[in-house]
C-alpha cells in the first residue's frame, strides 16, 4: 500500500501545496511589512501631493471651502488616515494655528498643534529626530514613523508645506496594518491546512479513477506472464491509459499468434526428432533383422554349395537334394528382398495409388484360387459365402496384397481344425473384410507390435514355416496409403484380421 501510485501521488499534492502554502506565509511574514510600510509612505506622498492640488487650485469662498472639506474628507477616509491642514500665525506671545481642516474641539487643536510645533523645530538633516524614524524626506515634506506613547501604538506621520503660510499635516495608524497582517498571515494558514487537506481527500478519490485502470493493466500483463493470453483490457478511454491498454491487447493478440505458431514449429521439431529417431531405430533393427534373416539361407547355401564343389556324395540323388536346397533357400532371400523393396515403395510414397472400381468379392475369389494348393498342403477348410457381389473404390492390386497377405498369415497360424474363414461387412461407408483363423490368440500387448517390420510373436512358429515378419508390415503401409482403417481382433477361438474399403 506504502508503495501506491494513488498514495504516492496524494502525498505529492499534499507535500507540493502544503510547501507553497509555507512558502506564501513565510514570505508573506518576512516581507509584507516592508514592503505594506513603503507602500503606506508612498500613499502618504501622494495624499499630501492631492491635498497641496486642491489647495492651489480653489480660492476662499465659501462654496469652495466646502468641496475642499469634502473632498479631503473623501480622501481620509478612503486611505484610513488624518488629515489636517492649517496656517501658522506669529505674535508675541509664539505660534499658534488656525485649522483650515478639519474642524476640532479645543483638545484635539490642542494635541495636533503640539505634533505640528514638534515637526517644526527638528532637523531632519541633522538626524535630529528624538524618537522618531525617518522613513522618507524631499523637499516638499517628510515622514516618519514614531511611537505615540499616549496610544502605545505606532503612527506613520508626514509633515509639510503647501506654502509660506499653509501646511499639511497626515498621521496614520502604523500598528492597525501589523494587526492586519497578523490577521492575513493567520488566516492564509488556516486557509493552506483547509485546502491541503481537502485537496489530498479529493485527490485520493478521483486517483482511483488512474490507478483502477492501471491496476487492471497490471492484472492482464501478469496473466500474460503466465501465457494466459485470452485477458484482454476492456475499458475504452481516450487517453494514455486507453492507448496503453489498446498497444497491451495488440502485443497479446501478436503473442499468442506467435507463441501459437513456435507450439506448433515445436511440435513439428519434435514430431521430425521422433521420426529420425524412429527411422534410426527401424534402420538399426532392419539391418539387424536383414542380416538375421539372410544369415541362415546363405550359410545354408554356402554349406550345400561347397559340399557339390568338393563332391562330398556322389549319389545323384544327393546331389540333387543339395541344389533344391540351395534353389528353396535363394527363393527365400528373393522373395524377401521383394517384399522389403515393396514395403520400402509404399512407406515412402514411391508406389503409385490407382483408384478404381471393382468388385472386392471377385478379388478375393481370385486371390484364393491362387493359393488353393496351400490350403492343401496345409488341411485348411475354408469358408466364404458372399451374398453378392461388393463393389469399392481402391487401388485394386493394393488390395489384393493386402487379402493375399491376411490369408498367407491365416494359413501359417491355423491350428486345431485348421478353419480359415472370410467374410464380408457393411459399414456406412466402407465395406470391411474379416479373415478368421482358428489360431491361437495373440497377447493383447502383442497386438500393437505385429504390425511391426520382422516382429514375430512366436519365432519358433514364424522359423517353421519359413515366415519373415514383412507380410503385416505390408498390409500397414497399404492401408495407411489407402487411408483406410485395418486391425486385429482376438476371438473366443481363434483371430480375426480385418480392413474396410470404401464403398
Amino acid at each position: 500500500m506504502k508503495h501506491s501510485i494513488r498514495v504516492r501521488l496524494v502525498l505529492t499534492m499534499v507535500l507540493v501545496t502544503g510547501s507553497i502554502i509555507f512558502l506564501l506565509w513565510f514570505v508573506n511574514k518576512a516581507f509584507l511589512p516592508e514592503y505594506y510600510e513603503k507602500e503606506k509612505v508612498k500613499m502618504l506622498g501622494n495624499a499630501y501631493t492631492e491635498v497641496a492640488g486642491i489647495y492651489e487650485n480653489n480660492t476662499d469662498n465659501e462654496k469652495n471651502t466646502e468641496e475642499i472639506s469634502l473632498a479631503l474628507e473623501k480622501l481620509g477616509a478612503n486611505q484610513s488616515m488624518n488629515l489636517y491642514v492649517f496656517r501658522l500665525y506669529y505674535d508675541q506671545v509664539g505660534y499658534y494655528p488656525e485649522f483650515l481642516y478639519p474642524a476640532m474641539d479645543v483638545f484635539q487643536q490642542k494635541q495636533a498643534f503640539k505634533q505640528i510645533l514638534e515637526y517644526g523645530s527638528y532637523n531632519f538633516s541633522e538626524g535630529s529626530y528624538d524618537g522618531r524614524e525617518l522613513l522618507a524626506e524631499t523637499e516638499d515634506y517628510v515622514i516618519c514613523k514614531v511611537f505615540d506613547q499616549r496610544m502605545n501604538s505606532y503612527y506613520l506621520e508626514l509633515f509639510g508645506p503647501v506654502d509660506e503660510e499653509t501646511g499639511i499635516y497626515v498621521r496614520s495608524n502604523y500598528q492597525s496594518m501589523m494587526e492586519s497582517i497578523t490577521i492575513s498571515n493567520r488566516f492564509l494558514m488556516y486557509i493552506g491546512i483547509f485546502v491541503t487537506v481537502l485537496g489530498g481527500i479529493a485527490l485520493f478519490i478521483v486517483g482511483r479513477g488512474f490507478t483502477e485502470p492501471i491496476l487492471e493493466l497490471s492484472k492482464v500483463a501478469d496473466q500474460m506472464s503466465r501465457l494466459e493470453f485470452d485477458c484482454r483490457y476492456s475499458a475504452k478511454r481516450q487517453d494514455e491509459i486507453g492507448t496503453l491498454g489498446k498497444s497491451i491487447n495488440t502485443m497479446a493478440d501478436k503473442l499468442e499468434k506467435t507463441i501459437s505458431e513456435l507450439k506448433g514449429a515445436n511440435n513439428e521439431l519434435q514430431k521430425d526428432i521422433e521420426n529420425k529417431i524412429q527411422i534410426d531405430e527401424m534402420r538399426t533393427e532392419f539391418l539387424s533383422n536383414v542380416s538375421h534373416e539372410l544369415k541362415t539361407p546363405i550359410a545354408l547355401i554356402q554349406g550345400y554349395a561347397e559340399g557339390l564343389q568338393e563332391n562330398i556324395n556322389d549319389d545323384q540323388e544327393n546331389r540333387e537334394f543339395y541344389c533344391e536346397v540351395i534353389i528353396d533357400e535363394a527363393n527365400k532371400m528373393n522373395r524377401m528382398v521383394k517384399k522389403l523393396l515393396s514395403l520400402n515403395q509404399i512407406e515412402f510414397g514411391k508406389e503409385p495409388v490407382s483408384f478404381e472400381r471393382f468388385d472386392l468379392v471377385e478379388l478375393i475369389w481370385s486371390v484364393l484360387a491362387s493359393t488353393e494348393i496351400l490350403f492343401q498342403q496345409k488341411g485348411a477348410r475354408l469358408s466364404f459365402a458372399p451374398e453378392g457381389p461388393a463393389y469399392v473404390w481402391a487401388d485394386e492390386y493394393m488390395a489384393e496384397e493386402v487379402v493375399t497377405n491376411y490369408i498367407s498369415n491365416a494359413l501359417n497360424h491355423a491350428a486345431g481344425e485348421r478353419n480359415i474363414i472370410i467374410w464380408l461387412e457393411k459399414k456406412e461407408r466402407a465395406i470391411r473384410t474379416y479373415i478368421y483363423n482358428d489360431g491361437e490368440n495373440i497377447p493383447e500387448e502383442e497386438l500393437d507390435k505385429i504390425w511391426i517390420k520382422f516382429y514375430k510373436v512366436d519365432k519358433a512358429r514364424t522359423r517353421e514355416y519359413g515366415g519373415n515378419g514383412i507380410g503385416l508390415s505390408i498390409v500397414k503401409a497399404i492401408m495407411n496409403s489407402l487411408h483406410q482403417e485395418f486391425g486385429v481382433e482376438n476371438r473366443e477361438k481363434g483371430v480375426a484380421f480385418w480392413f474396410e474399403l470404401e464403398i
